[in-house]
């Protein structure tokens, strides 16, 4: 269930970096809310994995997946460059991710 956690609070790091962008662009509340609630969420996730999850682990997968995720994001909602070596670098952080995961 652990891992649950650190994925969930992967996927809302991701949330919440993509809301920075949004706020730079529609100075409004719910920008606002949505920012903080995805971060909080984010980090609340990433406490009850690191219960039982090593930290250094625990914290280079939730930083891992929030960078690519959010990269990801930035390909795909804001034109942001998606060439090969782009692709390639952010596959080699998710695979460095599993990597510790699997010798967790």
């Amino acid at each position: 269930m652990n891992w649950v956690y650190l994925i969930l609070a992967g996927v809302f790091e991701m949330i919440g970096v993509l809301m920075i962008n949004k706020l730079h662009k529609d100075r409004n509340l719910m920008s606002i809310i949505l920012l903080v609630a995805g971060f909080g969420l984010s980090f609340l996730f990433l406490s009850l994995a690191m219960k039982t999850l090593p930290m250094g682990t625990a914290y280079a997968v939730w930083t891992g997946i929030g960078a690519s995720g959010g990269a990801i994001l930035g390909m795909i909602f804001y034109g942001e460059p998606r060439n090969a070596l782009r692709i390639l670098f952010i596959a080699m952080v998710l695979g460095s991710a599993v990597g510790l995961k699997l010798v967790s």
